[in-house]
């Protein structure tokens, strides 16, 4: 089959998988209250059904997106003979490689279309296109049984990998979003995608090349949506940011990371002695702390920022020292660094541990909470400016140390 043959069958669709104006209308309010002109990226637009609603119904300045110049046709002729141009940008662009700038949608549409880059690639590179506290709605193919029929598995492994509904809610979740909405599409949705495309294909001109290859797969998926459509469905998720979230994934530190952290380290500071140093921490069983590791991720999965706590004293008391921090240069400045320490200190949290300590810039750290040491009665064993040595407070469950801080040997302190 000839992408063109594809493409002519496709051509004039109202749609480009299943859906519903009334899905579209649901999932918009799932989303709650938007700003009075939200600013919305539409990926995988296709001729554009639901850019042109939410630009009509939701009052969005709509950017919408598509690989396939001919789509992006009819959605500028619809937008211009609906008086939406004015509100309707189009792009021409890979949903996987998007020009677009960082937080810079209040919402990101994405019905029918994140398969092609698949759902977890999908969470994680639209991700830094949010605002903070920004929402994405995206819909996906899911199992509606825990055994499907082999033709249906077989069908369905040739096109995308499906999960259930639940097991994508976990995969949104921990890739850091809130889930605020889950929409079983109805089996309504189906006809309207399959009813337009089976009467196309009864009309095709199978003398094109390709043609009759296309028409074949085409009655193939509606003759597997008739005889199997107990098996798998189509869900719709409402995923939110967290309020002030900016945009990066961030989680403990995997073996797999090492070789990454060291350059990230390397990259990040004028030598690699941070880099030596996070090294022979790891190997100190005394200072290592399991799951005090942290990186963000960069938009393709590389390693853009990292932060670790290590154990340290104070007069003999156990407290924590957050040291090195770093961001790889092409993602300083961009929200990075504060994503990966706030992950880290929240972690130290949830272990019960009481106090952090940490020597570096005082117009950087007091935003996370941290405060000259000095205050609390703690000092560091050599000279260093008082408001550079700064501590942060993260439970009142017992009294905070006071003293001199004695760090792991690695530091050479």
């Amino acid at each position: 089959m000839t992408d063109n043959a594809f493409f002519t069958l496709h051509h004039g669709l109202p749609r480009q998988g299943p859906g519903s104006d009334a899905t579209t209308r649901h999932l918009l309010s799932l989303a709650g209250p938007l700003p009075a002109r939200p600013r919305v990226l539409d990926l995988g637009c296709g001729p554009g059904r639901a850019a042109l609603l939410l630009a009509a119904e939701a009052g969005a300045e709509v950017t919408a997106v598509d690989l396939h110049e001919p789509f992006i046709a009819e959605l500028r002729a619809s937008a211009e003979a609906r008086g939406l141009a004015d509100s309707i940008r189009t792009l021409n662009a890979d949903m996987g490689e998007l020009p677009c700038p960082d937080s810079s949608f209040d919402l990101v549409w994405a019905e029918s279309s994140a398969y092609s880059i698949g759902f977890d690639t999908a969470l994680r590179s639209w991700r830094r296109l949010l605002a903070p506290g920004g929402t994405l709605v995206i819909t996906e193919g899911v199992w509606t049984t825990d055994s499907p029929s082999p033709r249906a598995r077989a069908f369905w492994e040739g096109q995308c990998e499906l999960r259930t509904t639940e097991g994508n809610s976990r995969a949104a979740e921990a890739a850091g979003y809130t889930v605020i909405g889950v929409h079983p599409q109805p089996e309504s949705d189906w006809d309207e995608y399959y009813g337009p495309l089976g009467a196309k294909a009864d009309t095709a001109d199978l003398a094109v090349p390709g043609m009759a290859e296309a028409v074949a797969g085409a009655r193939e998926e509606i003759t597997l949506r008739r005889e199997h459509g107990d098996e798998y469905g189509y869900t719709g998720y409402v995923l939110r940011l967290p309020e002030g979230a900016p945009g990066w994934l961030t989680r403990p530190e995997t073996t797999a990371d090492r070789a990454e952290v060291h350059a990230v380290n390397a990259a990040a500071f004028p030598t690699e002695a941070e880099a030596d140093l996070v090294d022979a921490l790891r190997a100190d069983s005394g200072a290592w702390l399991p799951g005090l590791s942290y990186v963000a991720e960069a938009p393709d999965g590389t390693v853009a920022a990292y932060a670790l706590i290590t154990r340290c004293h104070v007069d003999g008391a156990p407290a924590l020292a957050l040291a090195p921090v770093a961001v790889r240069p092409p993602y300083q400045r961009r929200g990075a660094g504060a994503a990966v320490v706030r992950a880290v200190l929240r972690a130290a949290r949830a272990r019960g541990e009481r106090l952090v300590l940490v020597l570096g810039h005082p117009e950087y750290y007091p935003r996370f909470g941290f405060m000259p040491a000095s205050g609390y009665g703690i000092r560091a064993g050599f000279e260093v400016p008082d408001e550079a040595m700064m501590a942060l407070v993260l439970g009142d469950s017992a009294p905070v140390p006071t003293g001199t801080i004695k760090y792991p040997a690695a530091f050479g302190v």
